[in-house]
Parts: C-alpha cells; sequence; structure tokens
C-alpha cells in the first residue's frame, strides 16, 4: 500500500488536488505542520471515495503507524476546532465553512474510533493528542492547549450554541457522530468506574463551564423534542462510503435542500413511537451516555475490593466527580413557571428552562421506544419539577397509556425495557393524588386488549389489569423476583385509593391470590414429601432454594392479602365489584384462615364475607340468583357498611430508590442502545463494558434479547415505609 492508499480509478496519476491522493498523504510518514495549506485542500473538498471495508482498514492501520510521529490525529482535531470556531464567529457562515467542519469531524471520527478500538494500553498517550516539542505553530495558535479540551469545547460549543438549520443540519449530525467516537473510551472498561480508567474526551466534557453545559444540554433535548426532520439520512454511512452513496459534500448538499421543521403532531407515527430521526435519536443518545458517566476522584485508590473470588465491587468505598450534565438534568424548570420571585432562576445561564409541556407530549408519543422510557425514568427519578409536573397534569393518560400497552406485549419487549416501565409506575404510585386521579379518568375502549372487552373501565382498573397481567407472565416465564416485588409494590401503593375497580380488574386481583396460593401450596407440598419421618428435611442445596422459594411467595401473598384488605379497610363502600369477587370465590381464602403466616391477614377478608353473606342469605328470592341481583344487593348493603370489628392495619407505601451507583446498569444500557438505534458500531472483540457477544438490544418486534448480568437491572431497592 506504500505511504499512501493506491487508487481505485484507472489512471496511475495522482494529481495533489484529488481526495484520494490526499487522505493517501493524510495517513502516510510524512507529518505536515499545523499551517500547512495542505489541511485546507483535504478540508474542502468532497469525500467521494468508494474504498471497500479491506482499504479503510489498511488506511487506518497506516494511520496507526505513523500517527506517533506524524501527530495528524492531534492536527486533524485541532482544525475541526478552528473549523467550528469559524463557523461561530460569523453570523451566517457560508455553507463552505459547514463543508470543511463536517469534513474534519468525519475524517476525525473515522481514525479516532479506530485507535480507540485498537488500543494496546491503558494510556491516553496512545493517541498522541500533543503537538511534538519541535513543531512549527502558526501565529494564532496557542502551544500549551489540551487538544481534547479545546476540541470538546468547541464542538459543544457549536451543538449549544448554533441552531439547526438547513446549512447547519448536517454537521450537527457529524458533530454528533463524532460525539460517540469520542465518548467510546467508555467501552473499553467494565461496568464499575475504576481510577485508572482513561478517558480523555469525555472527562474533557465534564470540566466545561456550567453555562456551556446548560447549553448543551438544553440543545439535545430541543432536538429531540422539535425533531428536525432530514429528508436524508445523514451521517450514518460507513467510513467514505459504500459504492452508490454520496459523499460528505453531497450530504450537506441534500440535507440542506430537505430539512423541514414541522409541527410536531406531523412527525410522529400512531404506533407510539416517533418517526427514526437521526439528530433527534443521537442528542438523546449522546445526552444520556453523558448524564449516567461518572468519574473517579483522582487518588480514590479504594475503589473495589477484590479479595473474594466473586470479582464484585465493594461499592461503599467509592467516590466520584460531580457529573455536570446530571445536575443540569436534574435542575431543569420549566420555562413556561414564572419562579423569578421563588429560585431566581429565571435568569441564571446555568439552568436549563424548556416547555415541559412539549417534553411530556414528545415522551407520550415516543414511550413504545427504549431510549425515551429511560429518559422519563431519569427525569422522573432525578428531577422532581419535572416529576411534580407529570403529577399534576390531568392527561395523564398520555403517558400511562403507552407505557400499558408496552407492558400489555411484554413477550415482545425487551427485560430491561420492562423494568424501566415498572419502575416508572411504581414511582408515580408513590403519589396519592396521582393513585386517585387515574380511577377517575375512563377510557370509552382498549383496542390493543384482546383477552377481554374492555369498555368504560378507568385508566386505574386498566392499570390493575396490566400489572397483575406482567405478574402471572413473570411466573409462568421470566420468574424473576424483582418484576414480582415492583408490581406488588405498585398495586400496593393503589390500594387504598381504588374507586369503583372494573369486575374485570377486581376478578384478576382475586385469581392473582389464587394463582399465587397454588404456587405456594405446590412447594410446600414438594418440602414435606422430601421430610423424613422424623420431620427433618435434606440439607442439600435443591432443598434451601426450595425453601428461600417458599418463603418468597409466602411474602408475596401477603402482600396481595395487604392489597386486598386496604380496599377492604379504606375503600369498601366505593368498590362492589371487589367484594363481589371475593365472595364469588371465598372458597380460596379458606386454606389459609388457620395459617400463621397469614390468618391475621384472612380475618378481615371473612369479617366481610360473614357480614355479606349474612344479609344475602337473608333476603328471601324465589328462583336462582342472577349475576345482576346479587351485585345490587351487595352495592346496597355497602351504603351501610361501617366496618366494625376491622382490623387496622398501617397502609403499605412502596417507595423506588436508585442504587448508590447506578452507572454500572445504565452505562451497559444505553450503549447498548446506542449501538442498536443510532448505526454506530463498535469492534465487538475489544468491548469491556458488556459482553459483545450477546445481541446487543431487542431487535425486530417479537425478537428477544439474551439476558445477562452486565447492562441488565438485576437489583433496585423498593422500599417499604413505615
Amino acid at each position: 500500500m506504500g505511504a499512501a492508499p493506491s487508487s481505485p480509478g484507472h489512471s496511475e496519476k495522482r494529481p495533489a488536488e484529488t481526495a484520494e491522493y490526499l487522505v493517501g498523504t493524510f495517513v502516510g510518514e510524512k507529518s505536515f505542520p499545523l499551517g500547512s495549506d495542505f489541511w485546507q485542500k483535504l478540508l474542502e473538498l468532497p469525500l467521494h471515495l468508494r474504498w471497500p471495508a479491506d482499504r479503510v482498514r489498511e488506511a487506518c492501520q497506516l494511520f496507526a503507524q505513523n500517527n506517533s510521529c506524524t501527530r495528524h490525529l492531534a492536527k486533524i482535531l485541532i482544525h475541526l476546532a478552528q473549523c467550528l470556531q469559524e463557523c461561530m464567529s460569523v453570523s451566517g457562515a457560508p455553507l463552505a465553512a459547514y463543508v470543511k467542519a463536517s469534513n474534519a469531524a468525519y475524517i476525525s471520527s473515522v481514525f479516532l474510533k479506530h485507535l480507540i478500538e485498537n488500543a494496546q494500553s491503558n494510556s491516553v498517550e496512545e493517541l498522541y493528542l500533543s503537538l511534538n516539542a519541535s513543531e512549527p505553530i502558526p501565529p494564532d495558535f496557542v502551544v500549551d492547549q489540551n487538544v481534547e479540551h479545546l476540541v470538546m469545547h468547541n464542538v459543544l460549543k457549536f451543538i449549544g450554541l448554533v441552531d439547526v438549520s438547513p446549512n447547519t443540519c448536517s454537521l450537527h449530525q457529524e458533530l454528533l457522530n463524532f460525539l460517540f467516537v469520542a465518548l467510546s473510551t467508555q467501552l473499553l472498561y467494565a461496568p464499575t468506574p475504576g481510577p485508572t480508567d482513561m478517558n480523555p474526551f469525555i472527562d474533557a466534557v465534564m470540566t466545561q463551564e456550567s453555562s456551556l453545559v446548560t447549553m448543551v444540554v438544553h440543545r439535545l433535548l430541543l432536538n429531540y423534542i422539535m425533531r428536525p426532520r432530514i429528508a436524508l439520512n445523514v451521517g450514518t454511512y460507513p467510513p467514505f462510503g459504500e459504492a452508490g452513496q454520496p459523499g460528505v459534500l453531497q450530504r450537506v448538499g441534500s440535507a440542506a435542500a430537505n430539512l423541514v421543521l414541522l409541527p410536531f403532531n406531523y412527525l410522529v407515527s400512531s404506533n407510539g413511537q416517533g418517526v427514526r430521526n437521526p439528530l433527534a435519536e443521537c442528542s438523546l443518545h449522546v445526552l444520556l451516555i453523558l448524564n449516567y458517566y461518572r468519574k473517579c476522584n483522582p487518588g480514590d485508590e479504594s475503589i473495589t475490593d477484590t479479595s473474594d473470588d466473586s470479582g464484585t465491587s465493594d461499592s461503599f468505598s467509592k467516590s466520584f466527580v460531580e457529573n455536570p450534565y446530571c445536575k443540569a438534568l436534574e435542575n431543569m424548570r420549566d420555562i413556561d413557571l414564572d419562579r423569578v420571585d421563588i429560585e431566581k432562576n429565571a435568569h441564571n445561564p446555568s439552568v436549563v428552562r424548556l416547555p415541559f409541556a412539549s417534553l411530556f407530549d414528545t415522551l407520550g408519543m415516543c414511550l413504545t421506544d427504549e431510549t425515551a422510557a429511560l429518559l422519563l425514568y431519569t427525569l422522573l427519578n432525578g428531577n422532581s419539577d419535572f416529576l411534580e409536573y407529570v403529577l399534576v397534569r390531568t392527561d395523564v393518560d398520555t403517558l400511562l397509556m403507552p407505557i400499558l400497552e408496552t407492558l400489555y406485549n411484554t413477550s415482545r419487549r425487551s427485560s430491561n425495557h420492562i423494568y424501566i416501565l415498572l419502575i416508572i409506575l411504581l414511582i408515580l404510585s408513590q403519589d396519592s393524588s396521582f393513585n386517585a386521579s387515574i380511577h377517575k379518568m375512563i377510557l370509552a375502549s382498549v383496542p390493543w386488549y384482546q383477552e377481554h372487552l374492555l369498555h368504560q373501565t378507568s385508566l386505574g382498573s386498566l392499570m390493575v389489569i396490566i400489572l397483575i397481567r406482567t405478574v402471572k407472565y413473570n411466573l409462568s416465564k421470566l420468574k424473576d423476583l424483582y418484576l414480582h416485588t415492583t408490581c406488588l409494590a405498585t398495586l400496593a401503593n393503589m390500594a387504598p385509593h381504588v374507586h369503583r375497580l372494573s369486575a374485570y380488574a377486581s376478578q384478576r386481583l382475586v385469581s392473582l391470590f389464587y394463582m399465587l396460593s397454588r404456587k405456594y401450596n405446590k412447594l410446600a407440598e414438594r418440602i414435606d414429601e422430601k421430610r423424613g419421618k422424623g420431620g427433618l428435611v435434606e440439607e442439600n442445596d435443591l432443598a434451601l432454594d426450595m425453601s428461600a422459594e417458599l418463603h418468597i411467595y409466602a411474602d408475596f401473598l401477603r402482600i396481595v392479602l395487604e392489597i386486598l384488605n386496604a380496599i377492604l379497610t379504606y375503600a369498601l363502600p366505593r368498590n362492589p365489584e371487589v367484594v363481589y369477587a371475593i365472595m364469588h370465590r371465598q372458597e380460596v381464602f379458606q386454606p389459609f384462615k388457620s395459617h400463621p403466616r397469614f390468618n391475621e391477614l384472612i380475618e378481615n377478608i371473612f369479617l366481610v364475607l360473614d357480614h355479606f353473606n349474612s344479609r344475602i342469605d337473608a333476603q328471601k328470592e324465589d328462583g336462582e340468583w342472577s349475576v345482576e341481583k346479587v351485585l345490587q344487593l351487595i352495592i346496597s348493603i355497602c351504603r351501610s357498611w361501617r366496618g366494625e370489628g376491622m382490623k387496622m392495619f398501617t397502609q403499605l407505601h412502596f417507595s423506588y430508590e436508585q442504587e448508590s451507583h447506578p452507572e454500572e446498569f445504565f452505562a451497559p444500557y444505553i450503549w447498548r442502545l446506542t449501538f442498536s438505534q443510532c448505526g454506530y458500531t463498535f469492534d465487538p472483540s475489544a468491548i469491556i463494558l458488556f459482553p459483545p457477544d450477546l445481541p446487543l438490544v431487542e431487535g425486530e418486534e417479537g425478537e428477544q434479547t439474551t439476558r445477562h448480568e452486565n447492562g441488565e437491572l438485576k437489583h433496585h431497592d423498593v422500599l417499604l415505609d413505615v
């Protein structure tokens, strides 16, 4: 291949003005000074190269061999920073300026990605991001500048400062692609951050001034909300393109001619997943990658304790540098809410201010997308203002309906997606006004629910139905403890506020108790069978596992009984259908009446049964009782119900608490989503952040993700507030 890759054309001549020759020279042995006109020629020409993948790899390998001497990576990054500065220094810069910057970002991405993928040591020096001491320096360049800080500052400044327009849209997309590459050093390390991790570009992003951080977070979220539509899917082509694909300049021209900013409702499909929009999706992924990045405090040597064979981290000793992007999201405020006199944030440049209404509507339209669900979780869990805004909305069904429909299709979704949605519901259920309001919202129909005709059903009843259905699916398929816990915790939070629960939801609730009781009884029988005549059970792993599982099911049964008790104790007059469902299946409670673990919770149920049974039996009725007559009588008895003799139990209240080190789950998760949704690729053999030999995320609807430890939400805390 020589100093420059051979030409793919038919002529042996290589004019100095051709992109083929210039790129070949860029990767070769000759070092060009920072002020050489070579750089202008390279960046001003359209990249029309049609190189196959093996030739691109060969060029990258040659570049890697020579970069230590030429320092061309540092120089192209400096020129990228200077091109961006030129674009920002002139109001309405010419298209040619954006073309140069796009080319600089694209070329930088190709070769930087190769160097990161093939890093041989845990050292930033391998990238050679500094200039040689003997390098001729142009008069307008400060010698002691940190290259990674300079380029990231200008990349972020352009994204935050320059509006998306026909001239700038392609450059915005190219810079987001560049950020994926620059941030991808995170893939080279384990999910638990260590003191020796080297992420020079991410660390440079984290040290930017707060006003710039605010602008970047604002722009990335605005891109997601506005979803600027570009007819051509720019910025997602393989390096230097394949046959028939446009070069960088062609992409700029096409995108400039086809960029439109449409009203939101024109950009969203009816299936709850926003129309694929590269700029919006990449903006959101970059924001979430930044939000969940953690860096160990310098000098913190006691990060992990690997003295045992498990290799797990001893997390209590970890300490991290504050993440300004996470802080900016947590402090974000609603631009439509005047808080000047309260918090004095109206003109504070370090506070992100966005229209919460537009963000709410965008999320509602896109929640079947995993990344949208992750953003909603991030905001509800971290930003108290946004959580409060959601809770006071009278159309919370905008969020709940796509969440419930996605949970209905659990078998076609990734387990992580299901977890995130269930935690969102748990967070919302912590608010009593939310629990009350969802029962006042009546749905004319639920066309996607196939098992039963749901007509004039309350949103609260639908939520109960879907949560119970999710538990039953988990019992038969996933058998995941934390999914059970989250669903039952949400139902427990809702129970005291249940109002006119539908007949079908009431039946499902009693049916849930029956299903759990059968599981419990079968386990108890199996344990009894293994007991010897002396009443001893063989102490092996299987026996211990069965005993632990029996204890878990006992806890689940107690929670369901607590749910029924809360409804009967605090909301019986408003829920005749629950009384009817319990009376109809009263035999399922009988075996637990004298059980030492459940008898106190069963007492209230039988007190209600005795009360209603005696009054119904006292009614003389010729012929058979119809369902309608029994229900009408129950409604009548409910009106005079006073609850005498009922034991008052403390209301269960569960709250969600994110683990102290969420990056161990979220960093792998968001990167896997980035691979799936943004067209970004990385050498699987170089990835340490998560197992690369497993499917990255769920593919087409119906495909299941292979479950694994890294990148799976295996643990979260559901706390019982006493």
